[in-house]
């Protein structure tokens, strides 16, 4: 193979470097412990799930499953088979498969990676990451309003600013029917201002057009019969329930008559988490889908927020988030030194301390560089002299106002290295 054959990543597929590594992580850990706070329990899903999963659950007239799915025929016995598009489905069908709620409701999250054929641009990958959360079982506003809830206290933990929330209601199906057929009278009476791709939906699913992001048709869309006039006292009531709930905690709220949801499942409550005009979360109530997939009828709603959109508000927030290496850098030089370097980071590490431990020698000089680099509190340091003597230096890098600051250093018995150093973290803890 040549230079110029060098293989790169698949486009739109894009590598996590160690340098953005920082940003995952405090994502991860934050939405762990928010989901522990609302009682919600992690389910692991494949990547790979039967096509006709997706084709029945998100809807066979959508852009997910009519562009953007990566399906192929599985070679050993002809199964239609897709990389998921999303989660909830798979969730769902989980669900269903091993009967999870048959004693009661449940509170299921996940997290991972998701798959659609779209042109890639910022914040809109082929490869993507999604959290998210499913409450099963739970039919009143209050479900609904938790969810929006554990939300922000996501975008509280993690420092964001500017997250705003709108939401509205689909109603039910006879509701969405009746606005249907308005609405189709409406734009055929308009089809002259209709682009292709709302030519293409106007009667498989016309209000994915009032989603249309195309400027010459906004005018249009405003005009259109509004969903919210033909609901019924039950949806409306629902709707309401909800709206109390979010004014009672307090949380700030737009309703937008035109936000509707791409996946088919969805009925009354809807919501997205919005940036500057970018959608970075979006959720609501789908009540039909369990059913839809083959159980029994479960009422549920949940939320799905896009990771690498969220990530880059955090980067907004804050630039650079520094994530040290290791607790304890070992220095070490000599031969004698280097195998007691080995011993003494093993002994660190079962003390419960991250240890990165020097290799491919160099001067004490430039394996400080690296120990300071690496973000450790303390260096420990050892040559063929203070293994000799039974001892090693410890030197604390960084500190703040404790016993030991930084720059001190000590010399210690072997034995007792991890000792100290475990007793100066409780000091300055």
């Amino acid at each position: 193979m040549s230079k110029t054959d060098k293989i790169q990543g698949v486009r739109g597929m894009n590598d996590v470097l160690p340098a953005d590594e920082a940003y995952w992580r405090r994502l991860e850990d934050v939405v762990a412990d928010s989901m522990r706070g609302y009682g919600y329990q992690r389910i692991r899903t494949p990547i790979v799930e039967q096509t006709r999963l997706f084709v029945r659950g998100i809807g066979e007239v959508t852009d997910i499953v009519e562009k953007e799915m990566y399906s192929f025929t599985d070679a050993l016995n002809g199964e239609q088979l897709t990389l998921r598009p999303e989660c909830t489905a798979g969730v769902v069908r989980a669900a269903i498969e091993h009967n999870l709620t048959y004693d009661g409701p449940r509170r299921l999250w996940y997290s991972g990676p998701m798959f659609r054929h779209e042109r890639p641009q910022k914040g809109r990958y082929r490869q993507f990451h999604q959290v998210g959360a499913e409450a099963m079982g739970f039919t009143g506003p209050d479900a609904d309003a938790e969810v929006i809830l554990l939300c922000q206290r996501l975008w509280d933990d993690l420092g964001l600013v500017g997250v705003q929330l709108e939401i509205n209601s689909l109603g039910q199906a006879h509701e969405r029917r009746a606005h249907r057929d308005a609405l189709i009278a409406y734009l055929e009476a308009n089809a002259g201002q209709l682009d292709e791709d709302a030519r293409r939906r106007l009667h498989s699913n016309p209000l994915r057009i009032l989603d249309t992001k195309n400027p010459a048709m906004q005018a249009l869309v405003e005009g259109a019969p509004k969903l919210i006039g033909f609901l019924g006292e039950e949806s409306l009531a629902h709707f309401d329930g909800l709206q109390a709930l979010l004014r009672a905690q307090n949380l700030p709220y737009r309703i937008n008559p035109r936000l509707v949801r791409g996946l088919d499942y969805y009925n009354l409550s809807v919501f997205e988490w919005v940036v500057d005009g970018l959608t970075i979360c979006g959720g609501g109530r789908y009540d039909p889908l369990v059913e839809m997939l083959g159980g029994k009828p479960t009422p549920a709603c949940g939320f799905a927020l896009g990771v690498e959109r969220v990530i880059e508000l955090m980067r907004r927030a804050e630039p650079e988030l520094a994530e040290s290496l290791c607790d304890v850098y070992v220095v070490h030089q000599g031969a004698q030194a280097g195998v007691a370097a080995l011993q003494a980071a093993e002994r660190l590490r079962d003390s419960g301390l991250d240890v990165v431990m020097h290799c491919g020698g160099g001067s004490f000089k430039s394996q400080f560089r690296k120990a300071d680099a690496s973000g450790a509190f303390a260096a420990v340091v050892l040559g063929d002299d203070e293994v000799a003597a039974g001892e090693a230096t410890v030197k604390w890098l960084r500190a703040d106002d404790g016993a030991a600051g930084s720059g001190q250093q000590q010399r210690v018995p072997l034995e007792r290295v991890a000792e100290v150093i475990i007793g100066f973290v409780q000091d300055e803890g």
